[in-house]
């Protein structure tokens, strides 16, 4: 099933959080399975799962609507901490449904703090899953012989960002004249003699 436009931003939301700038320590993978069942990879999958420098395992269930999160799909909370990733709107309406030990993002807003557990499964078989998945995301790139066109792109994007801030840099300090020039209601002010 291909997944919403909302989901893809909550999933871009969250990895921008748990994906440090500079020294890399935290390292995150998105759909990890993880067990076995009869021999078969994947009784169990996780929506994001990232590992840390300290051995810390953080599990996090993406959610976009009420029934995806009331539905019996498995919530695979088996890290040290466990998150959902969450709308404000879906937040406001599940917040008394969400245990005490379950934390919560609201894009890349920690808005409730997760408890530390014991993991869920045995270690070995997280750190397996994470391996395989990382094989399965390398050999995408490799296959789309697409690591030239990712560094491409991540080029674009940091042109794009120092363009962004120029143009921020520049709105505020028009808005500064204006509310000079009109002082703090300059938006009335402005529609007044826009109007005339």
């Amino acid at each position: 099933m291909a997944k919403t436009d909302l989901t893809l931003k909550l999933e871009e939301e969250i990895h921008s959080k748990t994906n440090t700038k500079g020294m890399k320590s935290e390292f995150g993978l998105f759909e990890v399975t993880i067990g076995f069942n009869d021999g078969r990879p994947g009784y169990e999958r996780i929506d994001y799962l990232t590992y840390d420098t300290k051995g810390t395992w953080r599990a996090f269930e993406i959610k976009v609507s009420l029934s995806d999160f009331r539905s019996s799909a498995k919530k695979s909370f088996v890290g040290h901490y466990n998150y959902y990733v969450l709308t404000k709107e879906l937040y406001d309406v599940v917040k008394d449904e969400i245990p005490s030990q379950i934390g919560v993002y609201i894009g890349s807003n920690c808005v409730k703090r997760a408890k530390r557990q014991e993991l869920a499964v045995d270690e070995d078989v997280l750190k397996e899953a994470f391996m395989r998945a990382g094989a399965r995301d390398a050999d995408k790139l490799y296959r789309g012989n697409s690591p030239m066109q990712l560094m491409e792109a991540e080029r674009k994007m940091k042109i794009i960002k120092r363009q962004k801030d120029i143009v921020y840099k520049e709105f505020r300090a028009l808005e500064d004249k204006l509310r000079k020039r009109f002082g703090i209601r300059w938006e009335d002010e402005l529609k007044k003699e826009e109007a005339r």
